[in-house]
């Protein structure tokens, strides 16, 4: 596996492989085609230096951390093209949650003491729930936070802009578009 640098950041990409069957997950999926773009751009941009790229999703009650099988599980008329663009590559970590944030029952924090980890940029969804629960925990391990703006969605436009202003104002994290790194 390719060697890390250490005392730097990681790419963390919640929840993005989802089938969106689920109250208000029309409306989610919808405004997630919109930060697909901008996630793979970052994604491409991390890679390139060296930083880990980190995808924690929910299990789906497969509880395994099987990409593969949670895609399949995932996969439907609605999200296909978007999880075949957006998949976890071989040499990407993968780690599986219980719950709404990816350090809650997962090996997260270990994994990134061990890669040296400052600073994490959480990208993904749902921007409200997952993504900010992930930043509060991440916020009360001592990590500095970049939460780019274009890269999290939520159901309604609303409570995504409520989860920057919190993250932005409570969790102090850096609230900024992907490019402007």
């Amino acid at each position: 596996m390719k060697r890390h640098k250490s005392t730097s950041f990681a790419l963390l990409i919640i929840d993005m492989i989802n089938d969106f069957q689920f109250k208000h997950g029309d409306m989610l999926l919808e405004h997630t085609k919109l930060i697909i773009d901008p996630i793979l751009t970052l994604k491409k941009q991390m890679k390139e230096q060296g930083f880990p790229i980190i995808y924690v999703n929910d299990h789906y009650d497969l509880w395994q951390a099987d990409f593969d099988k949670i895609i399949d599980r995932c996969k439907n008329d609605g999200n296909a093209s978007l999880i075949e663009r957006i998949k976890p590559q071989q040499d990407e970590f993968f780690l599986i949650k219980p719950k709404h944030s990816a350090f809650y029952g997962t090996a997260l924090n270990t994994l990134l003491k061990r890669l040296k980890v400052e600073t994490l940029i959480i990208t993904g969804i749902a921007g409200n729930i997952c993504v900010l629960f992930t930043a509060n925990d991440a916020y009360m391990r001592e990590y500095q936070l970049w939460i780019p703006e274009d890269c999290i969605a939520s159901a309604s436009e609303a409570d995504n802009n409520y989860a920057l202003k919190m993250m932005d104002h409570v969790l102090k994290a850096s609230i900024r578009k992907s490019g402007d790194r």
